[in-house]
């Protein structure tokens, strides 16, 4: 992966930069993300707060409480309605992994929320996987 990256959302009416290397890869299965997606988890990239930053637009933030309780706030397009990124929490800014410009380096190494997942999904060796929410 060569940095920096760049992605926004579907009508290219908000842009972003990722300069700084993420530090992880990582699928949430829990049943929220699912409907939120369409599809059977989401795929997020946690980068450090200081290597994110918007290019172009202004998302609009949307709210909700997690299954765990804590509040998560998402922004989105008011466009389109791409979801782009989470608030950042603990220095960290968690990226929609498929509103990247390349996609080709992604590759999860920890699953979330897997008790909720789909029968089909596997999961590879060595993977860190867990049933909830990590103790972050």
């Amino acid at each position: 992966m060569n940095l920096p990256q760049t992605g926004g959302c579907l009508c290219r009416k908000i842009r972003y930069e990722i300069t700084e290397t993420p530090q992880l890869v990582y699928t949430c299965h829990c049943t929220a993300c699912q409907h939120q997606t369409s599809s059977a988890f989401s795929l997020g990239v946690a980068v450090p707060e200081t290597g994110f930053r918007l290019t172009s637009g202004e998302p609009r933030a949307l709210q909700r409480i997690t299954d765990s309780g804590r509040l998560n706030t998402r922004f989105v397009c008011p466009d389109c309605a791409s979801w782009l990124y989470s608030q950042p929490r603990g220095g960290v800014v968690r990226v929609r992994a498929g509103s990247l410009d390349n996609t080709s380096w992604l590759r999860p190494t920890r699953h979330l929320w897997t008790r909720s997942k789909q029968p089909w999904v596997t999961f590879a060796e060595g993977d860190e996987i867990f049933e909830t929410q990590p103790i972050e």
